[in-house]
């Protein structure tokens, strides 16, 4: 039983950096994305599957970690109260201010792929385009359907967060006594081989039914995932001996990651987009990908607890309230700048840092002026109590004032 948990907090500010890198990536692969690069590859797309099966889960594990910590506190009533005044201001900021910019480049370079002839139907379709996007009356449609709006975009983990949250309460209770009477189906190999059956049968069973939209009315595979996670990140938050496990298991589960993503590179490669691979093959791949999803959780565990629990100071606590107000803004910054960038034709080596660093720029200044602000605090979640200009700590700990906002 621990009352600072370090070890998570860092965990949550790799995880959302890696997104915000992941996204800025986002910007050059061949993978649909609201805008592209005109020099858009495969090059890197190797690079970004390192990542791509297991950072969302690890973020809903460590969001359902955080709160229990504060459930442990607060009664249901307060508990519902402190995360949705933490999570619907920053929420709503999104919809209405922050995405808008995302829907407008999207049509932007939507209209300049058309032909001429067809683009030139239309031309109007950017008139009012606020008023039309908050009343979801653009009709911005193409052979590919229509984009619907207003939109949350990339804030679709702050919606789940909470529904998973408001779904959460009735099920207190049960969750603080699932971790000892799970205990064996996590003990040794168990502690790897255990999840990774669960998620691969998802994976393998729920995954071709519904995919992956991030509506949250239609998205039944994700639920059951990272709800499930979710859970599973609150029952076992206290629970030192998982802890441990995933230390002693650290660089076996970091091997069997790796040959997984290895063994994923090879199967994309040998199977590009219109070759099909036999059915048997495709299911057994959607367990290799869970595989390498949740080795690469234990391992990133794992090595935290090793090595980063006890560590705190000065950078931990302002990176701590920072990350979130940096993913709320990131990719509107990368929407916008990569749109702008590449009508620069700069080159890539110049190109690609720069929209990094325009991107980190502007999330640090929408971050400090934020967090300077006393009546803007709570619309980037950060804590409202806080005086302007100071970093107020914001721990995975016992107490809620403490909590890392948005999850």
């Amino acid at each position: 039983m621990t009352d600072r948990r370090y070890d998570l907090d860092w965990l949550r500010i790799v995880a959302f950096g890696l997104l915000i890198l992941y996204h800025c990536g986002m910007f050059y692969v061949t993978w649909d994305w609201h805008v592209k690069s005109s020099r858009a590859s495969d090059a890197i797309e190797p690079l970004m599957m390192l990542t791509n099966p297991w950072r969302l889960t690890l973020l809903f594990l460590v969001s359902g970690a955080a709160t229990r910590f504060i459930a442990d506190k607060l009664k249901p009533g307060p508990l519902i109260w402190s995360r949705m005044g933490r999570l619907w201001p920053p929420l709503l900021l999104a919809v209405f201010v922050i995405v808008p910019p995302q829907s407008y480049y999207e049509i932007v370079e939507a209209v300049q792929a058309m032909p001429a002839a067809m683009a030139a139907g239309y031309a109007g379709a950017l008139d009012n385009f606020y008023v039309r996007y908050a009343t979801g009356s653009g009709n911005w449609c193409d052979a590919d359907g229509c984009l619907t709006t207003p939109t949350y975009n990339h804030m679709w983990f702050v919606a789940y967060l909470v529904l998973y949250t408001l779904a959460l309460v009735p099920l207190l209770p049960l969750l603080r006594r699932i971790p000892k009477a799970a205990a064996v189906l996590i003990a040794g190999p168990f502690l790897i081989l255990t999840p990774w059956l669960i998620m691969a049968a998802l994976r393998i069973t729920l995954f071709p039914i519904f995919g992956e939209s991030h509506d949250f009315r239609e998205d039944w595979y994700l639920h059951v995932l990272y709800f499930g996670v979710f859970l599973f990140g609150f029952a076992i938050a206290k629970y030192e001996p998982f802890f441990e496990r995933c230390v002693k298991w650290r660089w076996a589960a970091l091997a069997i990651a790796l040959a997984s993503w290895s063994a994923l590179i090879v199967y994309y490669n040998a199977h590009p987009d219109g070759v099909d691979p036999p059915e048997w093959l495709r299911a057994t791949m959607r367990g290799v990908r869970e595989l390498d999803a949740w080795c690469a959780i234990v391992a990133a565990i794992g090595f935290a607890h090793k090595h980063l629990r006890n560590v705190d100071g000065p950078a931990r606590r302002l990176l701590t309230q920072a990350i979130f107000p940096f993913y709320l803004v990131h990719q509107t910054i990368i929407v916008a700048a990569g749109h702008h960038l590449d009508a620069l034709a700069l080159p890539l080596w110049i190109e690609a840092p720069l929209l990094i660093g325009v991107t980190a720029l502007g999330c640090w200044l929408f971050f400090d002026l934020g967090r300077r602000v006393p009546l803007l605090r709570v619309w980037i979640g950060l804590p409202s109590n806080a005086g302007p200009g100071r970093v107020k700590s914001n721990d995975v700990t016992a107490r809620e004032a403490r909590q890392p906002s948005g999850g």
